[in-house]
C-alpha cells in the first residue's frame, strides 16, 4: 500500500481511539452520577452523547471510503475491519452510559446504592475491562485482550448477585420499587458495557491473529 494510505490508516485509528477515550470519560461520569444527589453529572453525560454518534459516523464513513478506494488486503483489511466493529461497540458503550446517566438523574437511585456492595464492586470492575481493552487495542496486545476475555464470567456471577439482593430488598420495601428498578438498570448497562469490551478484545484477536474467537470458550 502507499505511504500516503497508511497514514489515512494510521489517523483514522487515532481518531478512534479518541472516541475511546471520550468513551470511557462518559462512563466513569456516569458511574459517579449514580452516588451524586446532583444532576450536573448526570446531564453532562447525556449531553456528550451526541459527540460520540457524530464521531461513530464520522470513522464508519472513513473506513468504507478506505475500503472502496483502496481495496487493501492481509493486516490493513484486518485493521479497518476491526476499527469498524469497534467504533460501533465504543458507540454501544456510550448509549449504556447514557442510560446509566439517565436512572441516576432521577434522584431516587442513591438511596439504595449504598446498601448494594455487589453494585459498588461492578463499578471499578467493568471500568476497568473497558480502559484495559482499550489499551489492548491501542498497543495490539493480544494476550491483554485475552486477560479481558476472562474477566467476563467473574462480572456476570456479580451481575447475578445484584438481581438476587434486589430481589430480596424489594420484597422487604415496596416503598422502593422505582429506586430498586433504576439500580437493576444500572446493572444492566455495567453488564452490557463489560460485554462491549469483551467484543473489543477479541476484535484485538482478530486483528493480531486473524483468529475469529467469539462464541468460543
Amino acid at each position: 500500500m502507499t505511504a500516503h494510505f497508511v497514514n489515512l490508516l494510521d489517523e483514522l485509528r487515532r481518531r478512534s481511539l479518541r472516541m475511546a477515550s471520550q468513551v470511557e470519560d462518559m462512563l466513569f461520569e456516569a458511574c459517579e452520577a449514580i452516588s451524586d444527589p446532583g444532576q450536573q453529572m448526570a446531564l453532562r453525560v447525556i449531553a456528550r452523547d451526541a459527540e460520540v454518534d457524530a464521531a461513530e459516523v464520522e470513522v464508519e464513513a472513513e473506513v468504507i471510503r478506505l475500503l472502496a478506494l483502496y481495496q487493501p488486503v492481509g493486516i490493513d483489511l484486518r485493521m479497518l475491519c476491526t476499527i469498524l466493529k469497534v467504533n460501533n461497540d465504543l458507540e454501544r458503550v456510550a448509549d449504556c452510559a447514557v442510560n446509566i446517566a439517565e436512572r441516576a438523574a432521577h434522584g431516587e437511585l442513591q438511596a439504595v446504592v449504598r446498601d448494594n456492595e455487589e453494585l459498588r464492586q461492578l463499578y471499578p470492575t467493568v471500568r476497568k475491562a473497558l480502559r484495559g481493552a482499550v489499551q489492548a487495542y491501542s498497543s495490539n496486545d493480544p494476550e491483554a485482550a485475552r486477560a479481558i476475555r476472562e474477566q467476563d464470567q467473574g462480572i456476570d456471577a456479580l451481575y447475578q448477585q445484584i438481581i438476587r439482593n434486589v430481589l430480596k430488598a424489594a420484597d422487604v420495601s415496596r416503598d422502593d420499587l422505582a429506586a430498586y428498578l433504576d439500580l437493576l438498570s444500572v446493572a444492566k448497562n455495567l453488564e452490557r458495557i463489560a460485554d462491549h469490551a469483551t467484543n473489543i478484545a477479541e476484535d484485538v484477536i482478530f486483528l493480531s491473529t486473524g483468529q475469529i474467537v467469539r462464541h468460543r470458550e
